[in-house]
């Protein structure tokens, strides 16, 4: 059996291994593959019966022109990049990656808030160029810092990292709000459902954490913002597209926001003509909240378990069929 494995520098560097994939076949792994090169994709593909990707789009095209595919693996929890449809219709099981990085997420959604709060970063570099040895005061701070015990987090989209997060802002003091596409009872979630306006008009800091579908593109914009609090903290470590970019570059430009940390972007590689590079008090990450070792080692476990399962007729996680 032959396994094609389109993009794999990003889950492993070289810091793990394949072997889980080599003992149930040949394997075949490109570090890169280009998306837009539709006759590449499958001239890499052609032959084989396994596709493993993580951003190389499988298209319903690209599947017509591989009549040998049988299953289409994800390397993430997205699976936007695969025609499920099309893959459906032909049989072929799509399974994604979901759960393995709701500790991961969560801790860098916390470490974001916490930059926007104390600017750790700033004033470190501040005292390495030597502006704490030349104060006359014992200490000094540059730029207002902020508390967060007893104010309140609001959570767009409550599963599993939702409420990760949830619990590690509870745990500084905060009031927890949540929200998603479906009410939940009281005591059925850590954190009581409100509707979306509410958690807008009652949140300190508004989290994202809710899958990019047509009715969540965009959530976060103009209007949106507008009932937010004057002053208001926006994190998303979830999907790039969830917020307009350039709405709330001009709410932070403004003062509206205070500050807005993300990790993820509308366009990745972020651009260098990116809106959001030019904010005051924009904290960026370059899409590494799911990047630290243990969570990618769960990943690639699930992975391996997916195939595994599917050869055993039994497939997992299986998101079209």
């Amino acid at each position: 059996m032959k396994i094609v494995i389109l993009d794999g520098y990003c889950l492993n560097p070289g810091d793990m291994d394949w072997s889980g994939f080599e003992a149930m076949g040949e394997v075949t792994v490109y570090d890169r593959t280009p998306v837009d090169d539709e006759d590449e994709i499958v001239r890499r593909i052609g032959g084989c019966e396994i596709i493993l990707t993580n951003k190389t789009p499988i298209t319903r095209s690209i599947l017509n022109r591989c009549p040998q595919a049988r299953y289409v693996g994800l390397l993430s929890t997205g699976y936007n990049v695969v025609d499920t449809e099309a893959a459906r219709e032909k049989g072929i099981p799509v399974c994604n990656v979901p759960g393995y990085g709701t500790a991961s997420v969560a801790q860098l959604t916390i470490a974001l808030l916490l930059e926007i709060c104390h600017k750790v970063g700033h004033h470190d570099r501040a005292v390495h160029e030597g502006r704490w040895s030349e104060s006359i005061d014992y200490c000094f701070w540059d730029g207002s810092l902020m508390e967060l015990a007893g104010k309140t987090m609001g959570i767009i989209g409550y599963g599993s990292i939702g409420q990760a997060v949830g619990e590690i802002a509870k745990a500084l003091g905060m009031t927890v709000i949540a929200t998603g596409p479906h009410p939940w009872q009281a005591g059925e979630r850590p954190a009581p459902y409100v509707a979306l306006e509410e958690v807008l008009r009652r949140s300190d800091v508004v989290s994202l954490h809710c899958p990019l579908f047509p009715e969540t593109k965009g959530i976060i914009g103009k209007e949106a913002i507008a009932k937010m609090k004057d002053g208001a903290i926006l994190l998303n470590t979830s999907r790039g597209p969830l917020i307009v970019e350039q709405d709330v570059a001009d709410a932070l430009e403004s003062g509206k926001l205070c500050g807005a940390g993300v990790d993820v972007a509308e366009t990745e590689p972020l651009p260098a003509d990116s809106p959001l590079l030019r904010a005051k008090n924009c904290v960026i990450t370059p899409h590494i909240a799911w990047a630290p070792l243990e969570a990618r080692r769960r990943l690639l476990g699930i992975a391996v378990g997916n195939l595994r399962a599917f050869l055993d007729g039994k497939p997992e996680n299986v998101v079209n069929l």
